[in-house]
């Protein structure tokens, strides 16, 4: 009984260990993200103010966990987990020899970035939807993966093989720099005329008998799930 009570708290103990060590490497690549954006934001606003000043571009600390960047009709919201996840062995990323010579790789914090419309957050409204561009999962040896987009159009090779990827900051920039591109030629797709033809005097009064354009949406890549 003692030694199955010693195994017990060894193994809680190691995986313990594990998930805060891959939580703090989590954390330090959002607070890196934070960081990079916002000298991306500065870069574009010094750029684009010089041909048309009217075009804002903005960077938004929102919580530890959450931040976002504010451009043309587009809202990107990039949220940091904070629970720390595996998968199946199935999964394609657990299939792979680096996973298996360390029981450690298979645990991985996770940074989602999130398309949404500006006028969403500014206006409250709460039923429209936001759109997953992409996922980063981070490991204890601070090696990365990205599941997301193909809109992401980043190298699928550079992106996918968690065995060779270290997270630096060009690649950080690049992420954010994709993220972007990916949301501006996401379209507004307007609704059926037979949609909006009727509404509700409840809908009036809370001013939601306006069109409610939605986001034409992002082709999900599976390759690193199925």
């Amino acid at each position: 009984m003692e030694d199955r009570l010693d195994d017990i708290i060894n193994g809680l103990h190691q995986k313990s260990i594990t998930k805060q060590d891959i939580y703090r490497n989590t954390l330090n690549t959002f607070n890196r993200l934070k960081e990079i954006s916002q000298e991306l934001v500065d870069d574009l606003t010094d750029r684009i103010t010089k041909q048309d000043a009217n075009v804002i571009i903005e960077y938004r600390n929102v919580s530890e966990h959450e931040f976002q960047i504010k451009f043309s009709g587009d809202l990107l919201v990039f949220v940091m987990h904070s629970n720390i996840i595996t998968f199946p062995d199935d999964y394609e990323i657990m299939r792979s020899d680096y996973i298996d010579e360390d029981f450690r790789r298979r645990f991985f914090g996770h940074i989602m970035a999130y398309n949404f419309m500006a006028d969403t957050i500014k206006y409250n409204r709460l039923d429209d939807p936001g759109y997953l561009v992409g996922r980063m999962l981070v490991n204890i040896e601070n090696h990365f993966c990205i599941e997301g987009v193909k809109q992401l159009d980043l190298p699928y090779d550079e992106v996918t093989n968690i065995a060779k990827n270290v997270l630096t900051d060009r690649t950080l920039r690049v992420i954010v720099e994709s993220a972007m591109v990916a949301a501006v030629n996401n379209d507004l797709m307007g609704q059926d005329i037979s949609d909006i033809e009727r509404i509700t005097l409840k809908q009036k009064l809370e001013n939601t008998h306006l069109t409610k354009p939605r986001k034409l949406g992002f082709q999900i890549s599976h390759e690193l799930t199925h």
